[in-house]
């Protein structure tokens, strides 16, 4: 991928724009399965990001705990 990744608000509103696109009910069988596939490759990298971003936050917070717990 040459391309640099975009950003996620970027992708969510990509993703935002297929399903007012899809919603609107005025495309080809063909235009709406192209969208589909599109939408949800985007619907699956976004959520693979939110859970990375929870563990990460779960771990940080974890740590932060320990760390004060064990603090004099």
């Amino acid at each position: 991928m040459a391309a640099a990744r975009k950003t996620f608000d970027a992708r969510l509103s990509e993703l935002e724009t297929i399903i007012r696109k899809m919603e609107e009910g005025q495309l080809s069988l063909e235009e709406m399965l192209k969208l589909y596939e599109q939408g949800m490759k985007l619907h699956q990298s976004l959520s693979q990001e939110l859970d990375t971003a929870e563990k990460r936050m779960l771990e940080l917070t974890g740590s932060g705990l320990a760390e004060m717990e064990n603090a004099p």
